[in-house]
């Protein structure tokens, strides 16, 4: 059961880092234009991304794993 787990644990890093990857690659200036604006965000507005994401993410997951 342990195995398994580092099994889809390593795939989702490997899905993650594929995605990171695209824009930089296909688009760098689209890339540093978009980290450029970030820079400008307000702790609050990077905050709530951030929940977001979390909670976008746990939803994906348990419907996955239900």
């Amino acid at each position: 059961m342990a195995s398994r787990f580092w099994e889809f644990a390593l795939g989702a890093c490997a899905l993650m880092l594929i995605g990171e990857g695209l824009l930089p690659f296909l688009s760098p200036s689209a890339w540093r234009a978009v980290f450029e604006k970030a820079l400008r965000f307000s702790d609050g507005q990077i905050r709530f991304l951030g929940l977001a994401s979390l909670l976008a993410g746990l939803s994906i997951l348990l419907f996955f794993l239900s």
